[in-house]
């Protein structure tokens, strides 16, 4: 039982992958269940906002902290990490080698999201709310927007890489922190990319489909190949 964060962080390098939250019938290091965390005294608890045993808390602890691990909408439209080991293995089995512009182009992703990677890619990184300001999107936006931000997200073209502070046009920070976002590119730099080019989409669907049976043997195929695809 993961008791803080650097035990988690231990299992997610082992693990090389786990849902953020809900396990959706795959796998997930801390799966959150609020029922289930009243009957059970541990240390780990969701939404304390303790750095060291909040669950909630890690997800940006280790985009601030690590290299080595990503965070973002990877899974079922859901919350997911994957390490830098099983990255490649997931790019070759998602994108098979193709870029963003290309999936627009094939029609595999929105205008709207070709709008939203253009500005990020153009950029580097960008806060949610800078997102939003520069590629105008208003509060009647917010249905696209949200469909589109998950849609380059589960496609790995874009990924989290942190949270930036919200500042007044005088300069002054204000209100929570918003998610900042940048390509995958950028996240994780060429060597992953010529690994994952390295590997055929089969090959690396059937090493991710045996690290999940063996991370939860009961899984059933169609949500591993879900949870692998897409």
């Amino acid at each position: 039982m993961i008791q803080n964060y650097e035990e988690f962080v231990e299992a997610l390098l082992a693990a090389g992958f786990s849902m953020g939250g809900k396990d959706k019938g795959i796998f997930a290091l801390i799966p959150y269940d609020w029922k289930e965390q009243e009957l059970l005294d541990v240390p780990a608890k969701w939404h304390t906002g303790d750095p060291e045993t909040d669950p909630w808390e890690w997800r940006m602890r280790v985009l601030d902290e690590r290299r080595d691990v990503a965070y973002s909408k990877f899974f079922f439209r859901l919350s997911g990490y994957i390490t830098r080991e099983w990255y490649p293995c997931f790019l070759a089995a998602r994108r098979g080698g193709a870029g963003c512009e290309a999936a627009l182009a094939a029609g595999k992703l929105s205008p709207t999201a070709g709008d939203i990677y253009r500005l990020i890619q153009d950029n580097g990184v960008l806060p949610l709310h800078i997102i939003k300001e520069l590629g105008g999107f208003g509060k009647a936006d917010k249905a696209r927007f949200d469909r589109a931000l998950v849609e380059l997200q589960m496609g790995l073209y874009i990924t989290m890489c942190g949270r930036q502070t919200k500042r007044s046009k005088k300069g002054e920070e204000y209100g929570w922190a918003s998610t900042a976002f940048c390509t995958t590119e950028t996240f994780w730099g060429p060597e992953v990319f010529e690994e994952a080019a390295a590997m055929s989409e089969s090959d690396a669907y059937q090493r991710i489909a045996a690290q999940v049976l063996k991370l939860n043997p009961s899984a059933a195929e169609k949500d591993i190949k879900k949870f692998i695809k897409g």
